[in-house]
């Protein structure tokens, strides 16, 4: 069985979506999203779910697969999209992976031996607390003293991941890195061809992000957020996506719906930074920029060169 995959990452608002529909129409074949947020059931609009009008018939895997307040890890993400690549495969296809987690992209790609995933919610809770009570970096500084490697590659508000590396230090005794290099596969098990989507100008890229926020407050992601409040289901790590946590301040009468705006779109064009600065790292990645105007034809057209070169038709 081959092991080809192609995988389309980039910042979010980059055209990821697009270019995978696009692509698998003419490849005739399927997609595997790489979304930390889009595995929630009912987080719609906030996520940028592509519609099933958006969809364009593709079949489009693990999106939906979990509920708000149900806990998803990577190695569940690995499970279920590893199944579905191999699914795809068998029926004689080349898988399209896109998204813009790189964390799930390169577990999927490597499908490493997870171990130490046992939940210890005790540890948890104890870093929450501390979080509550002395912030965000007085965690941070602690997993700094026992990993300063993983301190390294995490922000103090990036809580879920810095807790869950001090979770695994105090569940084996070794840092989350070496217990990641200690169960890597020899090799990894599926041979991608990874393709970086960005606009060559970083500000058409922010311009971008600000048009698909205001885009989303029209299609209503307001009366969603309202809804999913309402229903119960905005917890856990569903309640920390952006777009659902900025507008909750306003329903709960805490600050102006133009404040809140305003933050939605500073900490989404934060996180496309953090976005590119993960994928940088990554020098498998062929990144294909696009000026203003060109987006999807030149995208297409680039992608197709790229795959042929490497043997994809």
């Amino acid at each position: 069985m081959d092991n080809r995959l192609i995988c389309l990452c980039g910042p979010t608002a980059s055209g990821k979506t697009a270019l995978a529909v696009t692509l698998a129409k003419m490849l005739d074949t399927e997609i595997i999203s790489a979304d930390s947020m889009q595995v929630y059931r009912y987080l719609d609009i906030g996520t940028a779910k592509p519609t099933l009008a958006e969809r364009e018939g593709v079949p489009h895997h693990l999106i939906d697969v979990c509920e708000p307040d149900e806990s998803f890890s990577v190695a569940r993400y690995v499970e279920l999209a590893d199944g579905a690549a191999a699914d795809i495969l068998r029926r004689g296809m080349v898988p399209i992976v896109a998204g813009g987690t790189g964390l799930y992209m390169n577990a999927l790609i490597e499908c490493a031996a997870f171990s130490g995933n046992e939940t210890d919610e005790a540890v948890r809770e104890k870093y929450r607390l501390m979080a509550r009570e002395q912030g965000n970096d007085a965690v941070h500084a602690c997993l700094a003293r026992v990993d300063p490697e993983s301190a390294g590659n995490l922000h103090p508000n990036n809580l879920k991941r810095v807790i869950r590396a001090l979770e695994v230090y105090e569940q084996t005794g070794i840092t989350i890195g070496e217990l990641n290099r200690k169960n890597k596969r020899p090799a990894p098990k599926y041979d991608a061809l990874m393709i970086g989507v960005c606009p060559a100008d970083r500000q058409v890229l922010y311009e971008r992000i600000d048009r698909r926020v205001d885009q989303m407050l029209e299609q209503g992601l307001l009366e969603e957020t309202r809804r999913l409040l309402e229903a119960g289901r905005l917890t856990g790590t569903a309640a920390q996506a952006i777009g659902y946590k900025e507008l909750t301040a306003y329903l709960h009468g805490e600050a102006t719906l133009a404040a809140c705006t305003e933050l939605l779109k500073r900490r989404s064009r934060n996180y496309a930074k953090r976005q590119l600065t993960w994928l940088k790292k990554d020098d498998r990645i062929h990144w294909i920029y696009y000026n203003k105007g060109e987006e999807l034809r030149f995208l297409l057209q680039e992608t197709t060169k790229y795959l042929q070169k490497h043997g994809v038709q």
